[in-house]
């Protein structure tokens, strides 16, 4: 038996969450989703552009709305099928970001007369380099999908709206070192002891505050990660710190990027926008608005509360319908 998208969102996560769609495994998710559309939601126009389904209105409404999700997980941990424990449900991609995006293809399948005409947005590639990213795919090959007024992306936010209307992008700054035990710790060269330059320079980062039209914006490059670590006893040859800047409308990307690279001149880092920021680019207002909590994305315990599947439905379905 197919995906039923009319079904409640809290059993339809549960679904989606048993579907392994691990990065550039997402055929059979994708397959899934396309057929349900089809046979569930007669009033939208679906396309496929590899494992990224499209599906869109055409009722004439004065406004259209984006709802775009990402299909894929990190590699599960033993953490797929599903499992609900009160309240709680545990799977790969509860959070991040099966419950958004069941979230979404409930209201497209149950929605029949929206205030807006809606385009629905699942694609693949977003938990792995940007460059396979498939709403990058989706802006080079079928931009006119991509039109909107407004852009929600399904992307855990703790069931609160992040605002998309300043930039941001992740940066991931990488040491290296030699491998040691760290009873002989002069052999090796500790990957961790090198993200302290790092650290300082953010500590001693001023970020700016832009008065744009009667509108304040205040900048942030902050850290939000740190990774490292091998055992209780290894020097580690390998250490992270990923870093989120948020910058200011009148930052271009581009900018943006290149000022972080001159924040951290020397260091070795790699910048990936978010998606938020792709729509920002095309001049789309974007936010982040999923029933998911950001800090139990991708790991092994990755849970969601149901009751902000519930929530999160209940007020798109009021916007949509307004």
């Amino acid at each position: 038996m197919g995906l039923d998208l009319r079904a409640d969102p809290i059993t339809l996560t549960a679904a989606l969450v048993d579907i392994p769609s691990e990065s550039r495994h997402e055929q059979r998710i994708a397959d899934e989703i396309e057929s349900a559309l089809r046979a569930q939601a007669p009033h939208f126009e679906v396309v496929r552009n590899g494992n990224a389904v499209l599906a869109r209105t055409n009722l004439g409404r004065s406004s259209r709305v984006l709802l775009a999700g990402h299909t894929d997980t990190v590699p599960a941990a033993d953490n797929v099928p599903s499992r609900r424990e009160g309240d709680l449900m545990y799977g790969c991609g509860t959070s991040d970001m099966k419950s958004g995006d069941a979230v979404f293809l409930h209201l497209a399948a149950t929605i029949a007369e929206p205030a807006h005409d809606l385009t629905l947005v699942m694609y693949d590639c977003e938990e792995i380099e940007s460059s396979a990213n498939g709403l990058g795919r989706i802006e080079r090959e079928l931009p006119d999908w991509l039109a909107a007024d407004v852009a929600i992306l399904g992307e855990p936010s703790g069931g609160f709206i992040e605002a998309g209307c300043q930039g941001t992008i992740r940066v991931v700054a990488t040491a290296t070192g030699t491998r040691a035990h760290s009873a002989r710790s002069w052999l090796g060269d500790n990957a961790i002891h090198k993200l302290g330059a790092v650290l300082d320079r953010l500590s001693r980062y001023q970020a700016r505050s832009v008065d744009i039209d009667g509108c304040v914006y205040r900048e942030g490059l902050s850290a939000v990660r740190i990774d490292g670590g091998i055992a209780g006893n290894v020097i580690p040859d390998t250490a992270s710190v990923t870093i989120n800047f948020r910058f200011a409308p009148d930052r271009s990307v581009e900018q943006a990027v290149a000022h972080v690279h001159e924040v951290l001149a020397g260091l070795d880092v790699t910048c990936e926008t978010t998606d938020v920021s792709r729509f920002a680019a095309l001049g789309i207002a974007a936010v982040n608005y999923g029933p998911g909590d950001p800090n139990l994305a991708h790991k092994v315990d990755e849970h969601v509360d149901v009751s902000a599947i519930t929530a999160t439905t209940e007020t798109l379905r009021a916007y949509l319908t307004a």
